[in-house]
């Protein structure tokens, strides 16, 4: 009877330091996921208001899916370290705020991705709208895969919807539901404010994706995302060559530059086929790493 006791007292024992492990881990759990609302959140300096109920509460969920996307989140702000120094200087060449960059963040995690419906690249741009901005889509290149070219094509959209708008938060929900889309909204409803539309639930969630992913990452030890300069990727060094003949055969040339057709696609992901057909009176600029693939 006395050994019952003993395992009884031992097991309640066991349950109640449980308890309280889960309830401390969870409290500071907590206080780190709610902790974004002691300050003011804005868009290219547009202020967010918070004090509207629904507002507030859609900006929670982005914040709770993305600080808990943790292999997810991770990666992005890893790529970030790469890939917004060839954004960064695009966007203030161009007049558009820095804020953008989280923008192209939510539309493709900072890969070269493809959508369902076919958008490509960085920026998930769709054909029609690629040719309209100048991007090249063809048989042997595809520039929506280009980061410098599809960053100068989404910042002259940004450019033509601001001055249609004259609000950056506008201009991007206007880039995932179309100038169009946004304005029949405006005169149906009678409200002009992004945050007093009712949209479809993805541009409803698109600009509230943005705000979360730029606290998140402008402030990832807070969030507990905390990486060593190794972890990090770093932008690696290229040189152009610049080409403006066709080239027959993409993986010997890659040969003849000193590296393989697997380097020559990765720093050059707009090259689509195993050739190069280049258009009248056009030049290319192929990146060839200088450093990061020499065996030891």
């Amino acid at each position: 009877m006395k050994k019952t006791y003993k395992k009884i007292a031992l097991i309640f024992g066991v349950i109640t330091l449980s308890a309280g492990f889960y309830q401390f881990t969870t409290l500071e759990k907590t206080t780190i996921e709610t902790d974004f609302y002691i300050k003011n959140v804005d868009f290219c300096g547009e202020r967010v208001p918070l004090e509207i109920i629904d507002v507030k509460e859609r900006l929670d969920r982005e914040m709770t899916v993305n600080i808990n996307l943790h292999s997810a989140t991770s990666l992005i702000i890893k790529r970030a370290n790469r890939h917004f120094a060839d954004i960064e200087p695009i966007l203030k060449r161009n007049g558009i705020p820095n804020d953008f960059k989280y923008l192209c963040v939510i539309e493709s995690a900072l890969t070269n991705a493809t959508s369902s419906a076919g958008a490509k690249g960085f920026w998930q741009f769709m054909p029609e709208t690629a040719k309209e901005y100048n991007l090249e889509v063809s048989s042997t290149v595809d520039e929506r895969y280009d980061i410098i070219k599809a960053t100068e094509a989404a910042c002259a959209y940004f450019k033509k919807a601001y001055a249609k708008f004259g609000n950056w938060t506008l201009v991007a929900a206007a880039y995932n539901r179309g100038s169009a889309g946004i304005e029949r909204q405006q005169i149906a409803q009678g409200v002009t404010d992004y945050y007093d539309l009712y949209l479809n639930e993805e541009t409803s969630r698109y600009v509230f994706r943005i705000l979360a992913l730029k606290e998140i990452m402008t402030n990832a030890d807070k969030y507990g995302y905390v990486f060593g300069k190794d972890e990090l990727y770093q932008p690696v060094k290229t040189k152009n060559v610049a080409v403006n003949t066709n080239i027959d055969d993409l993986q010997k040339w890659a040969l003849d530059q000193g590296i393989n057709y697997k380097l020559l696609k990765l720093y050059n992901p707009w090259l689509i086929d195993t050739s190069l057909i280049v258009q009248p009176n056009k030049m290319y600029n192929i990146q060839i790493p200088t450093e990061g693939f020499k065996r030891k």
